[in-house]
């Protein structure tokens, strides 16, 4: 099983990018698959997840963030606007079939993880 994430870049704050993450071993509507993101020196936090019939984001990207999931290519992919200095992190997707939609944002409540990609905002 492996989850393989692209799409990572640099860009101006306001503007966008849109991240992949190619699933490998395992049907990825059947499981959540969650985008975390971390910064060095901080807890990696999980800002939205593409649950098998329902989409949940934190409040810091929500209106700004998509989450979506095409069953054909297996992948899910983070579409990433109105982009922020903040925004600036390893994203890292990871998926688990059951992570709680209580605890869905915790590093502890998945098993499967990618590599991660940079996305550096900066002017």
């Amino acid at each position: 099983v492996q989850l393989q994430e692209s799409g990572g870049g640099s860009a101006q704050p306001g503007g966008s990018l849109r991240l992949s993450c190619e699933v490998s071993g395992f049907t990825a509507s059947q499981y959540w698959i969650a985008w975390f993101r971390q910064i060095p020196g901080k807890e990696r936090e999980g800002i939205a997840v593409m649950a098998p019939d329902d989409t949940i984001y934190v409040d810091a990207v929500k209106g700004r963030f998509t989450i979506s999931r095409d069953n054909s290519q297996n992948a899910v992919y983070l579409q990433m606007n109105a982009l922020k200095l903040d925004d600036t992190a390893t994203y890292i997707c990871a998926a688990d079939r059951r992570p709680g939609r209580w605890t869905w944002h915790l590093r502890g409540a998945y098993n499967i993880w990618g590599q991660g990609t940079q996305v550096t905002v900066s002017s």
